[in-house]
C-alpha cells in the first residue's frame, strides 16, 4: 500500500468515528513506517490531530479533515446513497460571506460531486437524497444560518420541466 492509501485509509477510518487510538489504527491498517509516516504527514497538514492520553494515544479528525473525509467519501467509487429519484427535491441555500471564502469554494465544490445543479447565485438543487450529508456538513461546521437544507416534494411546474431532464 503507497503512502496516499495510508493517508486515505486514515481519513476514511476517521471519518467514521470521532476518534481512534493509534492502536486501533495500526491494527486496522497494519503496523508499518508507511502508516507512522502518513499519520504525521496528515498532522502536519492540519487534517488530523493527536491526542496523548495516560492509556494511549488517539487521533481525530481535525476541521480541516473532517472536510476532507466528506470529499472522499464523495469520490469513493460505491454510492453514499442510492442514486435513484424518490420524487423528492433537495434544495441548499448557502450563504457564507466573503471572509470565509475557503469554506464556501468547499461547500460549493461538495455540492457538485453530489450531482446539485446551481439554481440561482446560493441556491442548489438536486432531485438526489443527499440532504443528510449536508446536515451533517453544516452540522461540523457549525453553519448553523449559513446552508438551508429544504426538502420538497413539489416545485412549480415550468421548474419541475426545466430540471426533470437531471432525474435519472
Amino acid at each position: 500500500m503507497e503512502k496516499k492509501s495510508y493517508s486515505k485509509k486514515i481519513l476514511e477510518l476517521l471519518g467514521s468515528k470521532p476518534a481512534i487510538s493509534v492502536a486501533e489504527l495500526k491494527e486496522s491498517i497494519g503496523q508499518s513506517y508507511a502508516l507512522t509516516r502518513s499519520l504525521k504527514g496528515l498532522e502536519e497538514a492540519g487534517l488530523v490531530k493527536t491526542h496523548h492520553s495516560d492509556q494511549q494515544p488517539y487521533t481525530r479528525l481535525t476541521r480541516d479533515g473532517k472536510r476532507k473525509a466528506h470529499s472522499l467519501s464523495l469520490e469513493n467509487d460505491k454510492g453514499l446513497v442510492d442514486p435513484s429519484w424518490d420524487g423528492k427535491w433537495r434544495i441548499v441555500l448557502l450563504d457564507l460571506p466573503e471572509d470565509r471564502k475557503s469554506e464556501r469554494e468547499g461547500l460549493r465544490y461538495l455540492l457538485k460531486k453530489a450531482g446539485f445543479i446551481l439554481l440561482k447565485n446560493s441556491v442548489w438543487i438536486s432531485p438526489y437524497p443527499f440532504e443528510h450529508l449536508f446536515m451533517n456538513i453544516k452540522k461540523d461546521l457549525g453553519l448553523t444560518t449559513e446552508i438551508m437544507i429544504i426538502v420538497s416534494d413539489t416545485l412549480d411546474p415550468e421548474t419541475e420541466a426545466a430540471f426533470s431532464e437531471y432525474v435519472r
